[in-house]
């Protein structure tokens, strides 16, 4: 089965994509055609998403649905006129929230993802930077600073995980890599020995990293099944040895990764 999904917005969709994407996850056996519609925020921009909506379900004979996180009264109106499922994220939500608190909504454009405070903004922008330079074991000199320092074999997620936790978080994180030469002699390099505390150890399975290496340098020993094997096998095996917290990335996304690392490293968000 296939449907359709659209996420409405006067702001960005960021919001309405991820109640909807969280809500969709949950129906693995039907396939989803996405489609964001961001800054929605005049009459004419309404009519033109409803008649859109409208044609695709024309076209595939069922409703689309729509997430829809417009302050507006008036394009909320016009797009609830669509011949679509809606769910209205503002008065599905607020409503109710308004008549607990006893106090209206500023009903405000972007407030969830609006750069409120400079400093937010600053320690977002400071926390990624800080991830591209500590990349891949760049600048270890900057190792006390870091928040968090992953470590595994190459390819199983580090540099993904420390942008993402960087991007949401706030978090400063480093990462290195683990080399052929460290697993043969079963120890930490000299220049992390001072940071194990902050170390946290990533693993995968050594098929799905197989076929990830593939993608980069196809039929190489770096790629071969035996290599990644060996590489996984003794980099859990240090990691058990020197009592390194660690997550198997295989069936987790980068989303994921990085809220259960946040768990149970005990890290604090610097943005909300």
């Amino acid at each position: 089965m296939k449907r359709t999904a659209f996420f409405i917005s006067d702001g960005t969709g960021l919001t309405s994509e991820a109640l909807g994407h969280s809500l969709l996850a949950q129906f693995d056996s039907i396939e989803f055609e996405q489609i964001t519609l961001p800054y929605i925020d005049d009459v004419e921009k309404a009519r033109e998403a409803v008649q859109k909506i409208n044609q695709i379900a024309e076209e595939h004979g069922t409703r689309p649905l729509i997430f829809d996180t417009v302050v507006n009264e008036d394009i909320r109106n016009i797009i609830a006129e669509s011949n679509a499922f809606k769910i209205d994220v503002f008065s599905s939500f607020l409503k109710p929230l308004e008549n607990e608190l006893d106090a209206h909504s500023n009903y405000s454009v972007g407030k969830s993802h609006g750069i409120v405070e400079r400093t937010r903004y600053k320690d977002r922008i400071d926390s990624v930077n800080f991830a591209i330079d500590n990349d891949d074991g760049a600048r270890t000199r900057q190792y006390a600073n870091a928040d968090i320092i992953l470590v595994g074999v190459s390819r199983c997620g580090k540099t993904p995980t420390c942008l993402y936790m960087a991007m949401q978080f706030g978090i400063r994180a480093a990462n290195y890599p683990l080399t052929e030469e460290d697993m043969e002699f079963n120890r930490l390099p000299e220049v992390l020995e001072e940071h194990k505390h902050k170390l946290y150890g990533l693993t995968i399975d050594p098929f799905q990293l197989s076929a990830i290496r593939h993608e980069r340098r196809p039929n190489s020993r770096y790629a071969s099944l035996d290599q990644c094997d060996f590489e996984v096998r003794e980099v859990e095996r240090l990691f058990k040895k020197l009592n390194i917290s660690t997550i198997n990335t295989t069936n987790f996304s980068i989303e994921e990764i990085s809220t259960r690392i946040m768990a149970q490293a005990g890290l604090e968000r610097r943005m909300n």
